[in-house]
């Protein structure tokens, strides 16, 4: 909490001075900045009676080094199946560390008509189970081996932020580092599957994630296909909140490295416009020889606007973004009750295995509650 305290003192004290400066102060120029307060600070400092001049250290705690650090972890046990993300939650918080069911059996051999492991990758702030209680057990019954893991484990003196407090609160470290702990667990679905391929399904981050596995850590040719659910793909602008952070950041204020202790990492590299969404997209949004489906929910209350979560096909890549209420006004599925809903359940089988998933399924799925409106 010390880089929080001292960026909070920094920021309060540079708008003050800047207040207090007035229109007539020329010079330094003051910007509230935890930056600008060094500089001005540097400015009027007197000399020390040897001659030396003191300056200040600018340190926000949001810098990239050791302390952003992050771990991934594997499952301990299954927890039950569940219909509804609140219960999901609910057990996912007095066991954060629980393997969805039917998943990460390490001795489960694909079969001919699945040759392909799953692998399931979670969002921000949340964990293996609570996102795919519902979805890893349906998997399974069609004859797949389901694989997952807790990554980006980190805790708020290493920028996970506040959510990072509550047990299986994870997806919360550098994206970067995430990716890397990603690449290492399909290498071992690999070698214990002797599959060739796996097929990915993310949520939210778990989606840029997979993407960022893809491009920079050695997933092209090793993943079939690709099916997310309201993946932060370009980065969100969370109803305009992340938006106008980034323009205060362009602006020459570093406003989302201010809330960088209280939100994490992962997210302030979620919102629209960072650098890592820059670097991430600068080739084009996909690889060549990847099938990719992507379902995004108009109630979405976190990843939006919608469009912004659709993708671009390049050569030798295909995409299929889907609107999830096309065709089905009924399903309010928001961002966490999306992994509830039944529609997209029958979504990711059908994507999986186009000539043997099932038909599209139309159920009521209310935002917030979800679950076909059962608990």
């Amino acid at each position: 909490m010390h880089p929080l305290r001292r960026a909070l003192l920094g920021l309060g004290l540079a708008v003050g001075l800047t207040a207090a400066s007035g229109p007539a102060t020329a010079e330094p120029t003051l910007e509230p900045t935890i930056a600008s307060l060094a500089e001005y600070l540097d400015a009027a400092a007197p000399a020390a009676p040897d001659g030396r001049h003191p300056t200040a250290i600018a340190d926000t705690g949001s810098s990239s080094g050791s302390a952003a650090a992050s771990i991934a972890s594997d499952t301990i046990g299954e927890g039950p199946a569940m219909s509804a993300y609140l219960p999901a939650f609910a057990y996912g918080l007095t066991h954060p560390d629980a393997a969805p069911p039917a998943a990460n059996r390490w001795d489960c051999e694909p079969t001919a008509q699945h040759p392909r492991p799953v692998v399931l990758l979670h969002g921000t702030w949340l964990n293996a189970y609570d996102t795919f209680a519902h979805l890893s057990p349906r998997l399974a019954e069609a004859g797949y081996c389901v694989f997952t893991l807790n990554f980006g484990r980190s805790s708020l003196v290493q920028s996970g932020g506040l959510g990072s407090v509550l047990p299986g609160r994870y997806g919360v470290g550098p994206m970067a580092d995430s990716s890397r702990q990603v690449a290492g667990f399909i290498e071992r679905v690999r070698a214990a599957t002797g599959a060739e391929q796996v097929d990915i399904i993310g949520h939210s981050q778990g989606a840029t994630i997979a993407n960022h596995y893809l491009k920079f850590e050695g997933g092209q040719g090793k993943v079939g296909k690709l099916v997310t659910f309201g993946g932060t793909h370009h980065g969100t602008s969370l109803l305009g909140i992340a938006t106008l952070g980034r323009m205060i950041n362009n602006a020459g204020i570093d406003i989302l490295g201010f809330y960088r202790p209280i939100i994490g990492v992962a997210n302030v590299e979620q919102a629209v416009g960072s650098p890592f969404y820059t670097t991430l997209n600068a080739g084009g949004d996909t690889v060549p020889g990847v099938d990719y489906t992507v379902v995004g929910s108009r109630w979405d209350e976190v990843m939006n606007p919608l469009e912004l979560g659709f993708l671009t096909a390049g050569p030798g890549a295909t995409v299929d973004n889907i609107t999830l209420q096309a065709g089905c006004e009924q399903d309010l599925s928001d961002h966490l009750t999306m992994m509830y809903s039944p529609r997209a359940t029958s979504i990711a089988l059908r994507a999986l295995d186009p000539e043997h998933g099932p038909e599209l399924v139309c159920a009521f799925n209310p935002w917030f509650f979800g679950g076909g409106g059962s608990l």
